[in-house]
């Protein structure tokens, strides 16, 4: 009980946190459920899902009924699905993917939540407040005198990137639920392993294989850009967008282990391998390159010839 008192206690610490501290609270809201994971495998589901009520309770005196409620729809299902999986001995792929899973149907339901509970559009609420502060920026830029062309250049640009992110939702979404899932995942992991529970693995970065189905849904998203595109069906053209973009991901991250694989060829240290992935992610040509790489990979299985000498990984 003193334990399941500590770790609920944690759990609303790091939720006032994410709700009013500027930069920590980014890294807070990342965390929040970690707390929550814990229990779950060291106590059961129902102390998780009692901890879960009590933190936002506790959160809603602070932030409000309806703020607390969106916080733990959002994030606290991933922390419980991951306890729960790790305390039943499933497989590190197997948990992870349970996760993964409950991390993004619980974030759309948050906005779901929010759109019916207030009626306001939370995606589009972001895009308006981003919009709005780039615009008073551009405007300061002005009245300090900078070059009214380049100012305009930079509005146009700025206007056109959000509004290809407006059309981007759902794959944020996709990329929120991967972030918090592949962070609890690792954390509470190694925080069990501490504690001395029994918590499971992915298997070497070298030795992932996504499925080719990502290089078909590649082929079918260019096929719905293009329709999209040119007979002017908008529906056909965002949904054509976000599956390309996943699609992409998955290569990029096929891709990045590949190149884990090759680095493993030619043992390159650890610095230098960091140092390499750093120069790939903030590359956007190598970046594709890679996700490309991945892409074709999935069907032609490059790493073969390495695998004997690498071990996969």
């Amino acid at each position: 009980m003193t334990e399941s008192g500590i770790l609920a206690a944690l759990s609303v610490v790091l939720g006032l946190m994410a709700l009013f501290l500027p930069v920590l609270g980014v890294v807070a809201v990342f965390l929040w459920a970690l707390p929550l994971l814990v229990l779950v495998v060291r106590q059961g589901v129902r102390f998780g899902v009692a901890a879960a009520v009590a933190a936002s309770a506790v959160l809603s005196l602070f932030a409000g009924p309806l703020l607390a409620l969106r916080m733990c729809v959002a994030f606290a299902p991933v922390g419980l699905v991951l306890g729960w999986g790790i305390g039943r001995g499933w497989s590190g792929v197997r948990t992870f993917l349970a996760g993964l899973a409950a991390s993004v149907a619980s974030k759309l339901l948050a906005f779901l939540l929010l759109f019916f509970l207030m009626g306001i559009d939370p995606w589009q609420a972001q895009l308006d407040g981003l919009t709005q502060a780039f615009s008073t920026t551009l405007s300061m830029y002005e009245d300090m005198g900078l070059d009214a062309a380049a100012v305009a250049q930079s509005r146009g640009e700025i206007e056109a990137a959000l509004t290809m992110i407006g059309k981007l939702a759902p794959l944020v979404v996709l990329i929120m639920g991967l972030s918090d899932t592949v962070v609890l995942f690792l954390l509470g992991g190694r925080i069990l392993r501490r504690l001395g529970s029994a918590a499971p693995q992915l298997p070497p970065f070298g030795a992932w294989r996504l499925p080719i189905g990502f290089l078909y849904l590649f082929g079918f998203s260019l096929v719905g850009l293009y329709w999209g595109g040119t007979r002017e069906l908008p529906a056909v053209y965002t949904a054509a967008l976000n599956a390309n973009m996943a699609a992409m991901l998955a290569g990029g991250i096929q891709g990045l282990s590949l190149l884990s694989v090759l680095l493993g060829h030619f043992r390159l240290g650890r610095g230098v391998r960091i140092l390499i992935y750093v120069f790939v992610l903030f590359n956007g040509l190598l970046l594709q390159i890679v996700a490309f790489t991945g892409l074709i990979d999935m069907f032609f299985d490059y790493r073969k010839r390495f695998a004997g000498r690498t071990g996969g990984r």
